[in-house]
């Protein structure tokens, strides 16, 4: 075969490949929700996808890898949506760094709600073995991005941190988008101890 052929192969290939970890991906995201990570197995998804178990492991090392990419890809996908927004409000003229995070908040809890069924698998517990402490380290890193957002109020954004947690839980089950609204409007409101105590100037 000539080098000609080989570029001419290669992204074919390449495009095949891409193809079918994109359709066992959507495949295991449907058994998961319809039967739970503890009950799907790899022939579920191979039989979903229309694939083989040997494309399966070629792309995924099994049942978990496939189950943390749909998370970590869901999650790249909230980061962009969060980024969007607070860049869209310091667009807008936007100084105050709680108003930058709730729209933030915003912009999160709606990707919850818009992929609603990908975000309640996550929430229910039912993953792979040490896919809490997976959550666990993303609420830190998050805490994090949120303390240089508020100038290392670290108080304050273990409260606002801990708040949005709960509440996309509760959005996410429920799928109550006003819910969701009352929730930011309280979490809106919350200033650091310093602000809330300062005697008033009037």
């Amino acid at each position: 075969m000539s080098d000609v052929d080989d570029v001419v192969t290669q992204p074919r290939t390449s495009e095949r490949g891409a193809a079918t970890r994109s359709s066992l991906l959507a495949a295991a995201r449907e058994v998961f929700v319809s039967k739970g990570f503890a009950e799907a197995g790899v022939t579920d998804v191979v039989a979903r996808a229309e694939a083989s178990v040997g494309s399966l492991y070629h792309h995924f090392s099994g049942k978990a890898d496939l189950y943390l990419t749909l998370w970590e890809e869901f999650q790249a996908r909230q980061t962009q949506r969060t980024k969007r927004a607070a860049r869209t409000a310091r667009g807008d003229g936007e100084t105050d760094p709680m108003c930058v995070f709730i729209s933030a908040a915003r912009a999160y809890l709606d990707g919850c709600l818009e992929e609603r069924e990908l975000a309640a698998l996550f929430l229910r517990g039912d993953g792979p073995p040490g896919f809490d402490v997976v959550m666990r380290d993303r609420l830190r890193k998050w805490a994090q991005r949120n303390a240089a957002l508020f100038e290392n109020e670290q108080a304050l954004v273990v409260v606002i941190t801990g708040a949005l947690a709960a509440a996309v839980s509760e959005v996410v089950l429920s799928d109550d988008r006003v819910l969701a609204e009352q929730v930011l409007a309280i979490i809106g409101q919350i200033r650091p101890a310093a602000s809330a105590t300062a005697p008033s100037s009037g």
